[in-house]
């Protein structure tokens, strides 16, 4: 099966509201998937062609809901088709912890008052359709879950990739305290999907 790809443009950004999760939870209980080029940059592996100082925080706001809602919907699937015993658990990991953070996600916004805004070339809306297409219609078995857990590797790489450029271009202090907390737990769920990822090999 192909592997799945997380071509998230903005989505990938969610790492800011996952974060939460992820710092409030023992780690290896959130991620997300951002995926930037920090040399030019620019969303790498996205259609985003925004510079990531263009990025405003109801930019973020919106990446880091989409993220969140892009990573439990895989994870439910995954729960579900996975047929390896950790794939299945990590999946629900995903699936449980994403959910919250999106409620967390929501929730700061509100605080905030920022209204969540989808960046200049988004098409986080596709890439949810194309990534839940591409797992409902795998075939159940060893394949399938060595393609979710390779695509959750590459998610939470570029996701910590990117928690640096989210960090410098979000302008509230406690969106920018919500992204640093993060990259601990987010570490702890590259870490978990990296060994599991060797025990498929």
């Amino acid at each position: 099966m192909a592997k799945l790809k997380h071509v998230l443009p903005a989505i990938m950004l969610g790492a800011a509201a996952l974060f939460t999760a992820c710092s409030g939870r023992d780690a290896g209980t959130t991620d997300t998937g951002l995926a930037m080029d920090t040399g030019a940059s620019m969303m790498a592996d996205t259609g985003m062609a925004a510079p990531a100082a263009a990025l405003t925080d109801a930019n973020i706001v919106y990446i880091l809901d989409q993220s969140n809602m892009l990573d439990s919907a895989t994870g439910a699937v995954a729960a579900t088709k996975g047929t390896n015993s950790e794939v299945r658990e990590y999946a629900r990991m995903m699936m449980r912890d994403h959910h919250s953070l999106r409620q967390q996600g929501q929730d700061l916004a509100k605080k905030l008052g920022v209204t969540p805004a989808a960046p200049a070339s988004d098409n986080s809306r596709a890439e949810l359709d194309r990534s839940m297409s591409m797992l409902n219609g795998a075939a159940k078995g060893r394949d399938f879950d060595k393609a979710y857990i390779d695509d959750q590797v590459t998610y939470h790489v570029n996701l910590l990739a990117t928690a640096t450029i989210a960090n410098e271009a979000a302008q509230n202090p406690e969106l920018k305290n919500f992204i640093q907390k993060a990259a601990p737990a987010v570490q702890a769920h590259l870490d978990g999907a990296q060994a599991i990822q060797k025990k498929l090999q």
